[in-house]
């Protein structure tokens, strides 16, 4: 079956869509994906193609959004940018200050930084969870306040796969009085006119296009009481709890967001653009500066491979080099999503499917366009 690239794409950039095709070629690597690319505060590649349903009778429109996992991430990001920007919260206080409950059991001395970056120790749960709990943030919230960190917080990064969303957006809910989902979408959100939704209303239900979910992870040879088991089987995540109302609806903000290439594209392009997009100015130039201050390098205690992460994202680096220019960042979702922002070439890259691919990490779909706008904009 032949899969068309629907949309836009500008003169010198058909490479991007011609790699987008290649996806599709074998009737296999890819089911319904998207794929936008901002350059210089201009969208030069807006593209969608294939299905919106694994037996392949509805077509992916210019609409469709898609749970990204944790390219949701990048969205509580800007939204502690901004915040810090304004001086409501600072990087460097204790998370404690804007959330006393959180001091006992060790961690008074853990600070914003820290759960920014996944190096805070609380990757996961001591309480027994399952994934309908994720719709309970004040269950999933209180629960991190009250337990012990897993390791020495600041010394090492563990992936807060889950854990993040709840760390951060009650920071954001003490400190503004709204909940993550609510400030995001009337900060960002809104004024841009971007699709992309932290607790989706039941009007984009038909919109929305199922994850498919990859082949079960195989764990073998783990210690069952590493920090890794600890984080990915309290609960065991199944990818069809996005088929759920109750998760779409609720505010797991590292992990549950719904949109597409575009809007992801549209929102984070205010990295690439340091602080502006749209003919807005949403924070300010040393705001994106504070993105590239290195706060964990080497092996990720959950991940079990090396990583570099700045201020919430990944940075560009020998273990994740996904562009040419030194002022890198990135972020990617379960199976398969990825957006980057390139603050040299004032670029913004973003990827979004619906098959998942089995891998937390690597998988390289998004790979071949992505070096097709470099070649572009190298051209």
């Amino acid at each position: 079956m032949t899969v068309e690239a629907k949309g836009y794409v500008k003169a010198g950039f058909e490479g991007v869509r011609d790699a987008f095709l290649a996806n599709f070629a074998d009737g296999e690597s890819e089911l319904g994906a998207s794929v936008a690319v901002i350059h210089e505060g201009e969208m030069v590649v807006d593209i969608w193609g294939g299905h919106a349903d694994e037996a392949r009778t509805r077509e992916w429109d210019k609409d469709t959004i898609v749970n990204v996992w944790s390219t949701t991430k990048t969205m509580m990001f800007l939204t502690m940018l901004e915040l810090v920007d304004r001086g409501v919260v600072d990087f460097d206080e204790p998370v404690a200050n804007y959330w006393p409950e959180f001091a006992v059991n060790g961690k008074s001395h853990v600070l914003v930084r820290h759960i920014m970056s996944h190096t805070a120790g609380l990757s996961g749960w001591e309480q027994p969870m399952t994934t309908d709990d994720f719709a309970d943030f004040e269950r999933c919230a209180t629960g991190l306040a009250a337990q012990s960190p897993w390791w020495e917080p600041g010394s090492a990064s563990g992936y807060h796969a889950i854990s993040q969303g709840y760390l951060i957006g009650e920071v954001v809910r003490r400190v503004t009085g709204m909940t993550l989902g609510n400030y995001f979408r009337t900060t960002f959100a809104e004024p841009l006119g971007a699709d992309f939704h932290i607790g989706t209303p039941a009007a984009c239900d038909p919109r929305i296009t199922l994850n498919v979910p990859p082949p079960p992870l195989v764990i073998e040879g783990v210690d069952p009481d590493s920090i890794s088991m600890r984080t990915f089987t309290n609960p065991i995540m199944d990818a069809r709890v996005a088929w759920t109302e109750p998760w779409r609806r609720c505010e797991s903000a590292a992990a549950n967001g719904h949109g597409n290439a575009r809007a992801v594209a549209l929102l984070q392009s205010i990295v690439s653009h340091r602080g502006e997009a749209g003919g807005k100015r949403f924070f300010s130039t040393s705001a994106t500066d504070r993105i590239f201050d290195v706060q964990a390098e080497g092996v990720d205690l959950v991940l079990n491979q090396p990583v570099q992460l700045g201020m919430g994202y990944g940075l560009n680096s020998e273990y994740s080099p996904i562009s040419p220019n030194p002022h890198a960042c990135w972020w990617g979702g379960w199976g398969g999503s990825l957006v980057v922002n390139d603050l040299d070439a004032n670029l913004t890259y973003a990827y979004m499917m619906n098959k998942m691919a089995v891998q937390l990490v690597g998988d390289l779909r998004a790979a071949g366009p992505l070096m097709a706008t470099y070649a572009a904009i190298a051209s």
